[in-house]
């Protein structure tokens, strides 16, 4: 019996653009490798669980899609008795889904209650066979990422094309010069049809195109089996040797007679190719004699895969949910019952998911896809954060490509989403494990005349000291080599006292202020970034030198702030301590703008860090770069306005806040656009009233953190970093694990992508880390 709903009017092929969920569930890490398989909503393209949360059925619940389609995937089983089949130069053999895979697939409708719902109807089976060819949206995620970095060239905009003719459209029709049916990229000049390079893949080509732009000149071609109906296709420059965007392609295509409506995309793009590649990239996980690692399974025990330069995200997310607050907040083992309108779109929804993923144990179990060999596990496959990674680098410059990051600016941009996320109830915010004081003492060095302030933080940056070693006959090829240092002494580096050159509005004496900034409060959960980066030649280059931290509880007792004493006299509340009109120091901004930056951004970095030089001024530039404000003109004292800036104030409006919220945020932040929605965001209570006398209504604010002694911090997991930049290289965690039922040693775990093993050489994988975390342990 045909179903009713299998001629909905609703009912169409996903589009060209449309997110198709078929790899996972959106609520958890349930896949189509499961035994029931996965229900992809044959309406919203949702995909749901059918398993132990039932979130396909959650969502008939709370949606009303009747229809969804189940697809279950097994492994192939090969026989590799078969001789390899012979490499050829025109075709690079890689193995496809097809050759991996089956699949089986049916439709059910969960009103009607049929599980094998009869697909004879033309509609039905369309859009059925839509969604077996999109592409998931996991891949189409990484596409888009990848494809943002292109842009346009003068070769595309100052096209000129030859009169209009007619060619062969969607069959393709074949190369010019030899009989290739696919890879084909047609000339947008006078309308060549030429094969193009072999790509990996198993994409035949014979470069003939290329070979048309030497004889021609003509720089601009398209790939025509890339081209959709919404516009988007591979356009090449080979002028430029790059890959482009062409903004007109709908116009200069027509010239041909393709029409973008009627174009079906029946090969994958040269950036689909290019994700392929990359997501094949593997690391070497042996001890120094060659033995495998001891592979570890279950419970906390789960890897996530690398879904495309994300290990700093993976190595981020595995600190943060070995952490009891995460837990707690994130993890619910009993099942989320929540009805989300749009789980894949929701923070708190894939927080959970990737907390039950990690921590339940569930998918921390050998890939059974991969053969066991002797007696050799095969690693997890591993989890892919595929949505959770979207959502968080949404509109961010650099976190929405496909790049290698930054790990610990990846791991501030996250608090600040998951505080922005708890809004509503800042309890229940995981970060607050995170939140501290610190108290800055300025004392005039003229009239000792002091004055305290208060900053809230959720980390600390500290400077690693440098001392070279004597070089010898063998460090000659290695470069510099450094002296070890202590944590101790990168503490009492960030804590020292340092001179800055601010005016004194009581003696009136330019001799300067004594500045220091110690803990008021201590954080249940301390972040650490050691500052491995110096100026080399003017390049800011990592520099390796070894910080000794032990393994047992370190006390921060001597660090912290005793506040104001009795024999310190303090400025008045309405005195302000002015800084003179600056003038940067030439010496040091003649360093800078030699190593590009402009006259701007050196004289704020200048000014940010005291003056002190041209190292110092760099590190700030590099920390800044993605302030909103960083162009800005440079504001002192002496010039700064009394009144916020109406555009902005506007655009603060604009996203639901009163005019006079906005005024009091801006003030609160120096004008500074974005953190002043932040601290809107953390300050829900601030109705736009003068702070002062706010203040005095709600009576004094709690403060973040404890001040109470003795303050113990011990190390609980670190990110460690390989290579010469925190934007190249690769990224691991390491976690230490403890078991009172079984052992009082900790035990350590390396979580290397998808790989999690017992580590081996802990303690110099410390001594190395980038990002520390401390557990407080009184």
């Amino acid at each position: 019996m045909v179903c009713v709903h299998s001629e909905a009017p609703e009912l169409r092929p996903p589009g060209p653009s449309q997110a198709v969920y078929r790899e996972d569930c959106t609520q958890c890490f349930d896949s189509i490798d499961d035994f029931a398989g996965l229900d992809v909503c044959l309406h919203c393209f949702n995909g749901g669980c059918t398993g132990q949360y039932q979130h396909a059925a959650l969502h008939y619940a709370m949606k009303g899609h009747p229809l969804a389609l189940n697809i279950r995937r097994t492994r192939k089983q090969v026989d590799r008795d078969e001789p390899p089949q012979k490499v050829t130069k025109l075709a690079i053999a890689s193995e496809t889904e097809a050759d991996r895979y089956d699949y089986e697939t049916n439709v059910k409708c969960y009103e009607c209650g049929d599980d094998n719902v009869d697909t004879a109807s033309v509609k039905l089976a369309a859009v059925v066979d839509g969604v077996l060819k999109a592409n998931t949206f996991s891949r189409q995620e990484e596409v888009k990422a990848w494809e943002q970095e292109f842009t346009s060239c003068e070769h595309i905009l100052t096209l000129r094309q030859d009169e209009p003719r007619p060619i062969q459209s969607q069959d393709l029709g074949h190369c010019s010069s030899c009989d290739l049916k696919e890879n084909l990229w047609l000339c947008l000049q006078c309308g060549n049809l030429g094969c193009g390079r072999a790509q990996f893949g198993g994409l035949k080509g014979n470069s003939h195109g290329v070979a048309h732009k030497e004889s021609s000149e003509h720089a601009v071609a398209v790939k025509l089996g890339s081209i959709t109906s919404d516009g988007t296709a591979d356009v090449y420059c080979y002028a430029c040797d790059e890959e482009r965007i062409d903004e007109n392609l709908g116009i200069h295509l027509a010239k041909w007679g393709i029409i973008l409506a009627e174009r079906q995309k029946t090969e994958k793009s040269l950036m689909e190719m290019q994700v392929d590649e990359n997501l094949r990239w593997e690391f070497s996980m042996t001890d120094r004699e060659g033995q495998d690692l001891t592979k570890r399974f279950g419970e906390g025990f789960t890897g996530l895969r690398n879904i495309g330069n994300s290990c700093y995200l993976a190595s981020t997310l595995q600190c943060l949910f070995a952490l009891p607050q995460f837990k707690k907040r994130y993890y619910l083992p009993d099942g989320d019952v929540t009805m989300i309108q749009d789980p894949a779109q929701d923070l708190e929804t894939q927080l959970r998911k990737v907390a039950d993923g990690l921590l339940s144990g569930r998918y921390a179990v050998p890939d059974k896809d991969i053969p066991i060999h002797g007696s050799r596990t095969p690693y997890q496959k591993g989890l892919a954060p595929s949505m959770l990674k979207h959502l968080v680098g949404r509109g961010h410059a650099e976190f929405s490509t496909m790049r290698q990051q930054d790990a610990f600016e990846f791991l501030l941009h996250v608090f600040k989403l998951i505080t922005r996320s708890n809004n509503s109830d800042p309890s229940k915010d995981p970060t607050n494990a995170f939140r501290f004081v610190m108290e800055q003492r300025l004392q005039c060095l003229n009239c000792k005349k002091v004055r305290y302030r208060t900053d809230e933080q959720d980390n600390i940056s500290i400077p690693v000291p440098l001392k070279k070693l004597p070089r010898s006959a063998t460090s000659e090829s290695k470069g510099d080599e450094y002296e070890p240092v202590t944590l101790k002494e990168c503490l009492d580096s960030f804590t020292a006292s340092e001179i800055v050159e601010l005016n004194c509005s009581e003696c009136g004496i330019k001799d300067g202020f004594s500045k220091r900034s110690l803990f008021k409060t201590f954080p249940e959960v301390l972040a650490v970034n050691a500052r491995r980066f110096a100026l080399v030649n003017w390049v800011p280059t990592k520099i390796n030198v070894a910080v000794v931290i032990g393994d047992d509880a370190f006390p921060l007792d001597a660090y912290k702030s005793a506040g104001h004493q009795p024999d310190e006299l303090l400025f008045p509340e309405d005195a302000e301590v002015s800084q003179p009109s600056f003038v940067a120091n030439p010496e040091a901004v003649q360093q800078l703008e030699g190593m590009g930056f402009s006259r701007n951004r050196c004289e704020k970095a200048l000014h940010a860090t005291g003056n002190s030089g041209a190292d110092s001024a760099m590190e700030w530039v590099f920390a800044h770069m993605d302030d909103a404000d960083i162009d800005d003109p440079l504001v002192t004292a002496g010039n700064s306005a009394s009144t916020a800036d109406p555009g902005k104030v506007s655009m603060v409006e604009a996203m639901g806040f009163t005019a006079k919220q906005a005024r009091q945020a801006l003030k609160e932040t120096g004008g500074d656009l974005e953190r002043a929605v932040d601290w809107l965001f953390n300050h829900p209570e601030a109705n736009g009233e003068d702070e002062s006398a706010a203040t005095a209504d709600a009576g004094p604010k709690a403060l973040p953190g404890k001040s109470e002694l003795p303050a113990n911090f011990q190390l609980n997991s670190i990110i460690c970093h390989k290579g010469a930049s925190v934007h190249t290289g690769h990224y691991v965690a390491f976690v230490r694990k403890l078991d009172d039922e079984k052992a009082t040693a900790p035990e350590w775990i390396l979580y290397n992508d998808e790989k999690v093993v017992e580590a081996v050489d802990i303690e110099e994988m410390k001594k190395f880390a980038y990002v520390y975390f401390f557990k407080r342990d009184d």
